[in-house]
């Protein structure tokens, strides 16, 4: 059984505590991983998978939305992860984004975001907790009800973006008892999917880490890698 390599994009800024996390749920999953962030080279070796990490805000010009003062943006990073989903999503690489990059998916796609979900979703407890105290439902048949096997879960909570206006392609997989998306996923890429969540966090629940481990399976069977060359153009 071969290993599958997994380009995992993270902060700059702390963001290593994030990736160790990643690192280890694809190590259990039988993949490797490599970390990607703006001004270091993109690796040598082929990428058969792509986790978008979690981290600072999208920037809201992106997707033409409300900016916000006092929040942490990274328009390299922004630049990076747009440029590697415009060559990995034709292509058909297995991507799993999370929380921040499930929200990249989406607006890569022309969608768009609530820059802050508590203004839109007033009655939404503010809840911010790396446990998992939040019940999400899932979409019955949906990809992500295939692999969790646990309708409703218990997930963590550390976002105040969401998806708005979903994206060319995308269909909603799960939302919380406020109605806010909770996953995205792909009507019709091999494996395309999104989690508003931390599961890198939770890889001791066993429906977590088998998001990993879906995605180390659809990254053995991807028809082909994608090089440097083709991620850098």
């Amino acid at each position: 059984m071969t290993s599958p390599l997994i380009g995992v994009t993270t902060s700059r800024r702390g963001g290593w505590r994030s990736y160790l996390m990643h690192r280890l749920a694809l190590y259990r999953a039988g993949a490797r991983s490599v970390r990607l962030m703006p001004g270091h080279p993109l690796p040598a070796e082929p990428l058969q998978g792509l986790v978008i990490g979690g981290g600072d805000d999208i920037g809201a010009e992106i997707y033409g939305g409300k900016v916000l003062p006092d929040v942490r943006i990274d328009p390299e990073r922004d630049k990076l992860e747009l440029g590697l989903l415009k060559a990995a999503l034709p292509a058909g690489l297995p991507i799993l984004g999370i929380c921040r990059g499930s929200q990249m998916i989406n607006v890569a796609l022309g969608g768009t975001l609530h820059t802050d979900i508590y203004e839109v979703y007033v009655q939404a407890p503010k809840m911010r907790t790396v446990m998992p105290r939040k019940t999400v439902t899932i979409e019955h048949g949906s990809r992500l009800d295939r692999i969790l096997n646990c309708n409703p879960c218990q997930v963590n909570a550390l976002h105040h973006q969401s998806v708005d206006r979903l994206g060319q392609g995308l269909k909603i997989a799960a939302h919380d008892e406020s109605g806010i998306v909770q996953a995205i996923e792909s009507e019709s890429a091999p494996f395309l999917l999104g989690v508003q969540w931390h599961p890198e966090l939770l890889v001791w629940k066993k429906p977590q880490q088998r998001l990993f481990t879906a995605l180390a399976e659809a990254a053995r069977e991807a028809a082909a890698p994608l090089s440097a060359a083709a991620l850098a153009s």
